[in-house]
Formats: structure tokens, sequence, C-alpha cells
């Protein structure tokens, strides 16, 4: 864990830590140093400079306990403006450390340096954080570990050991200039060349084999995997050769245990798994296993890096000497939604007397959005997207604008004309959102910087409404500031007086990201009692880019507990 240390910087820190969680004895200040640089590395027979965080990729662990509070100085020393989101951490009152660019805050500048303020409250697992600037996040990413309070332990047998899995993807190309040349172009981003695991692709890539990562294990030990899906623009299905795992908890919330041959995670997910190292080793053939994944895309017709990355899981007390390669896991097909549906299917949330599930049972606020990837028109049809237009997308028909400003800083200071508060409760069309023809009118939405307003403590359920157009995906919503229970999920088009009977409104997962089924729907619930500004997007990178993303402006309770955090006196200045 980080050094304990008291300054000036941190008094921000401190007196939120004494007003959040003054009733725990527990609770501990950290920090951390993060110096943002370009570094060189090698993948894939090739080498470049790549973004890192303290000359590390993947970047640093962060480790703290539920409740803590820490503090991350982060320096700029790269040539571009950075940002960083500590990803699935609620930051109660605090939405001036949440970290997107222009929704919470301006880039940090070359150069300069920013303070950031995490507050842990409810969450218990693990988390990430990552790069909320560009597609930065490529390589600008590190797991959170937030482990029980001093006092209680996990609701698992103890694991001999953890391992931090983190899966990633690679381009040769930089990456930057990837996402800038498709927005110029107005066509789909050029493919990642390879995923990785733990920063490294594996055997099944061109030069890359003697990095491959390898985790050893004991044979009789229980080990905790704690697995990252930090991809940018890929969900993957993940599995251990000769081993089943038992998932445990997602997005820093402990599950009802259940017994897999693979996952399905997506990007911004995270999923803890128990790994048991039950392989015979004596007078074995082979004491060496790979892990593996590789994509899970719905999507028809849709281009995707169909590459499988590769790690070894190694017994160390072994008695093999083959030189034979370890076997690889059974992964489904990259179209298998079946396999998709039914792995999450399976999660729910633990709902014991230690953890237990506060699900609202009535709504005050029902917001249906309809989630679609659509086109611009492009001037003489210049551009490379369908037809010679330019792909877009959209929530409710509103394609999200970036705004000059921050969202955050132009609601605190009332400055008019950065945003408009009229993103729509519902789609202004209602159609087959599911179906194959549209009217050539659908394909087109509006432009806008629209936020939804919520009063105080408003319990609100959300009904993400996938729709075909141009090309039915599965799309990971990702909400920060809240996490949410995830009480729905259907295919075809979602039925308001038939399909809230399904709802589970018991033991739903409790997650911050969640995977809206190819033409498909998906219904979360969450209590509105985090005063701020808070941005929800796909977390494909490409998606969010076109614009499938809005914000959520929380206003201020009554008590001063209930209202915003004021912001430090360091903001990056845009």
């Amino acid at each position: 864990m980080g050094i304990l240390k008291v300054s000036i910087m941190q008094l921000f820190g401190f007196v939120v830590l004494c007003s959040l969680l003054a009733s725990s004895v527990w609770a501990t200040t950290q920090d951390y140093d993060f110096v943002v640089k370009e570094t060189p590395y090698s993948r894939l027979c090739d080498t470049k400079k790549i973004l890192t965080v303290n000359g590390q990729f993947p970047g640093p662990t962060i480790e703290a306990r539920k409740g803590d509070t820490v503090i991350v100085r982060v320096y700029n020393h790269a040539g571009k403006n950075i940002t960083l989101h500590w990803h699935g951490v609620d930051q109660p009152r605090n939405p001036w450390s949440d970290g997107p660019e222009y929704i919470t805050q301006c880039p940090i500048q070359p150069g300069a340096n920013f303070t950031y303020t995490i507050l842990f409250s409810e969450e218990e697992g693990t988390l990430w954080w990552h790069a909320h600037s560009d597609w930065d996040r490529a390589t600008v990413h590190g797991a959170i570990i937030v482990y029980p309070r001093n006092g209680t332990t996990f609701p698992f047998p103890m694991p001999y050991k953890e391992i931090p899995i983190i899966l990633g993807e690679w381009w040769i190309a930089n990456v930057s200039e990837v996402i800038a040349d498709a927005l110029r172009t107005g066509g789909d981003p050029q493919l990642s060349d390879a995923y990785t695991i733990n920063g490294q692709p594996g055997d099944l890539y061109d030069c890359s084999k003697p990095g491959t990562f390898k985790a050893l294990v004991e044979h009789g030990k229980t080990y905790l995997l704690r697995v990252v899906n930090a991809a940018v623009n890929n969900e993957l299905f993940f599995a251990i050769a000769g081993h089943r795992l038992t998932v445990v908890g997602t997005d820093a919330s402990y599950t009802k245990p259940f017994t897999t041959d693979f996952i399905m995670i997506t990007p911004g997910q995270t999923m803890d798994l128990l790994l048991e190292a039950n392989q015979p080793v004596a007078n074995s053939t082979n004491n060496r296993y790979y892990m593996a994944a590789s994509a899970y895309s719905s999507a028809v017709n849709v281009a995707f890096d169909d590459t499988t990355t590769t790690a070894i899981v190694e017994y160390i007390n072994g008695t093999s000497t083959s030189s034979t390669s370890p076997p690889l896991p059974y992964l489904p097909s990259f179209d298998d939604t079946d396999s998709a549906t039914n792995f999450t299917a399976n999660l729910r949330s633990l709902a014991s007397k230690d953890h237990p599930v506060d699900v609202p049972q009535t709504i005050d606020e029902r917001i249906i959005i309809s989630v679609s990837v659509n086109v611009m028109l492009c001037p003489n049809r210049s551009c490379e997207g369908p037809n010679g237009n330019r792909l877009a997308a959209s929530l409710n028909n509103v394609s999200f604008i970036l705004p000059f400003i921050d969202i955050l800083d132009a609601y605190y200071r009332n400055i008019d004309g950065v945003y408009g508060t009229g993103f729509p409760s519902e789609p202004p069309f209602y159609f087959n959102f599911t179906g194959d023809n549209f009217p050539f009118s659908l394909f087109f939405p509006r432009s806008a910087t629209e936020v939804r307003v919520l009063d105080y403590n408003t319990s609100v359920e959300i009904v993400f409404q996938g729709t075909n157009l141009l090309a039915g995906e599965n799309h990971p919503m990702h909400l920060h500031g809240f996490r949410f229970y995830v009480v729905g999920r259907g295919f075809g088009n979602y039925d308001k007086e038939k399909d809230p009977e399904s709802y589970n409104l018991v033991d739903p997962p409790l997650e911050n990201t969640v995977g809206v089924p190819r033409n498909g729907w998906a219904a979360i619930r969450f209590r509105a009692a985090n005063p701020g500004v808070w941005f929800m997007h796909c977390h494909l990178d490409r998606h969010a880019s076109w614009g499938m993303a809005t914000a959520f402006i929380v206003k201020n309770g009554a008590s001063p507990q209930a209202r915003m955090l004021p912001p430090p006196s360091n903001m990056p200045p845009c």
C-alpha cells in the first residue's frame, strides 16, 4: 500500500475523510505519485513510444481498504493533455476528482500537475483506473484493489494468493492517430493488432513468446484472480485450460458464487474469480496450461480483432520436463450470443447479512434510452462511412458533443451556453428498434451537449433499448458516480407493461458497467443520492467518440451531507 503522508495538498482529502467516514475508525489516507510520460515499448516485432504511468504498462496497482481515502498526485510529463478516471469509485459528493475530460474537469496540460482525491465508500473488490482523454486508456490504466475493512474478511475462503489479470488491446500504430484519423475521415477506426494479458500479447503472436505472462501456482492452493477488461473496443471471452473458475464478485461487489468454464467480460467490467490449482502434477506430461482471451463480437458485418491472447498458468511443484505447448482452453465462438447471455444471467448479488442489497422497489423517474449507431451527412458524400457519410452514435437520437469547458465547472459557476438540459426521457420516435428495415430519417441523429437533471435522492430506472440501426451490437454502458442494480435484460423491443414483471428485485447484480444485449434491452435501478455531474457512455471507445454518451446532473440535497463538496483550488484550466 502507499506511504502515509500529511501535506497541505492533502487537506481537502482529509476534510472529506472526516465528513464522510467519521464513524469508521479503520479509514486511512494513502498517497501515490503518478508520472505520465512516454516510454519505449516493444511488442509484435515493433518498438514505439507509448503513454505510461511511472514507466509501467499496465500501470501501478492502487491498494486500499473499504472506506479509505487515496490521494493521487498526477504529473504530466507527456506531450499531450491527460486526465485519469477511477472507474467504479462512486466518489461521494466529489465529482471534482472523477476525471472525464470536459465533463468534470479540463485536461491536465503538458508540464502541469493535479491532485486527485479518491473517496472509497461501499466498494469492496476489484476496480481499475484509466485515462479518460482521447484513447489514452489503451496504455494508461491499472488495477484498483479494495480490501475489506480491518476486522472483516472475504465472504469466501481466504485465497492463498491474488493475481491481477488485466486484459488489454494493442495497436502497432499510434493509438491517438488511430482515433484522430477515424474522426477526420468519418470511417471506422483501424482495428487493433493484438489483445494482451498483463501487457503481453502471448505465444500466438510473432515476436511475443519471450514476454508471455506466467502465473505460478502450487498444486492444492486456491488463487483469487482479479480480472479487468481494459480493452478499448472489444468484449472478451476468457478461460483457463483444464480449470474451472468460480465467480465471486463483479465491479467491486460480491456475487453468489457460481462455477463456469469461461467468463464474458465487457470493457470496463471487473470480475473476481477463484482458481483452484487442482490439476495433477506428479508424473504429469505437462504442468503448464494456457489462459486465453478472444473477442465476443455480436454485430453482423462489423470487423473486429479476431486474434487470441494467451498467458500461462504453471505449476511450480510439477515434475514435467515436456517441451510441448500448453493446451488451449475452450473459448466460445466470437458470435456465440447464447453463451454470453447464459453466463451473464448467472450474476446475482450475494445478498447476505454483511453484504445486503438495497434495490429501489418504487421508481420516481423512469428513463428509456435508445442506443444506436448512426451516420451524419457528409458534404458530397466524401467521408468513409456508409454511403459516403460519417459514422456517429447516439442515445435517444442525440449524439453527444464534448463542450469547450467542463460541464461541472459550468454548472457550479452558472456559466450559460455550455450544455443543455433537454436530454429526453424516452426515444423521440418509437419504431421496431430491433427490426431489419428502417426509414431513412432514423439514421441521422442531432448533435448536441444535452444532459439530464435529477433531484437529489430520486429513485431512477433506466431502460437501455438497443437498436439495429446500421448494426446491432452489445453495448457496455458505464455510469460514473453510481453503482446500479441490473434488474432485467431481454431480447427484442422492451415492453413497459410486461417486461417489468420479470425483474429481479431480490438479488440483482450491483454493477457500474452493464452490457446491453444485441437487439435487446437492459434495465438498471439506482438512487441518485450523489450530488454532482456524472458521465454516462458506452465503454466501446469508438462509440463514445462518435457520441454515444450523456451526463446526469444530480442537484444538492437539503442537508450539508447531501451537498456537493467545493472544488479544490488547483483544478486544471481549459
